[in-house]
């Protein structure tokens, strides 16, 4: 056997410990470093891992399930074929959505459309801080059956100024308080520091609890 032959087959101690690990316990890295190094079937495994989690932000951006499961298949068809440029040890989930952000924007810019954005139940991990102003600006006030309806009205007022937001600011508002994303993987996805970051949530959550703020004064009226 020649001396590339060996090389070739020589697999360093992290290699086989990884290996050896179960699916469920690897890291996205892992995976997708197995996958690029000739493992197919772990892709698969990869796609099962984020189908929920990303059909939902997905579905939630695009307001439209055909339309999401479109952009889902079209967001790993990119990974799959990007795989070459892979750097061992690269944080893969914020690649991951920042490929997804790009074909949902294509996808809508090829439709001519503008997002719905559904108001469902935000992620347990979203990070504290400025999302808590989403969340109060939402929040049930009571059993009464008039506060019920008060609520829903405020939910169309929320949403409605959800969708005028300007792009650059929508984007955030999703990424951090309905799919949990730290925000430095935020940065990484759109390309923008930490800081801008942080200053476009805190914008987009002021003009949504100032649109609550003017339903609450109307309602009182």
């Amino acid at each position: 056997m020649s001396a590339n032959n060996i090389a070739h087959h020589l697999v360093t101690p992290i290699e086989t410990v990884a290996k050896s690990k179960p699916l469920d316990l690897c890291t996205d890295e892992e995976l997708f470093s197995r996958f690029c190094k000739g493992e197919a079937d772990l892709f698969d495994a990869l796609v099962r891992r984020y189908e929920r989690e990303l059909f939902g932000y997905l579905r939630r951006y695009l307001g439209d399930g055909t339309l999401a499961e479109d952009v889902f298949q079209n967001t790993f068809l990119q990974l799959y074929v990007k795989s070459g440029q892979y750097e061992h040890g690269r944080p893969v989930r914020p690649w991951l959505y920042t490929i997804a952000t790009h074909q949902a924007i294509d996808a809508m810019r090829r439709q001519n459309r503008h997002q719905a954005v559904s108001l469902g139940q935000r992620r347990e991990d979203a990070e504290d801080g400025d999302t808590n102003l989403l969340a109060d600006a939402l929040e049930c006030r009571g059993p009464d059956p008039h506060d019920h309806v008060s609520d829903l009205e405020r939910q169309d007022v929320i949403r409605g100024c959800v969708e005028e937001l300007p792009d650059f600011l929508r984007q955030v508002l999703i990424l951090a308080y309905y799919q949990g994303l730290k925000y430095r993987e935020i940065a990484d996805i759109l390309g923008i520091p930490v800081g801008t970051v942080k200053s476009r949530l805190h914008a987009a959550l002021v003009r949504l609890q100032q649109a609550g703020d003017v339903f609450a004064s109307y309602a009182e009226a």
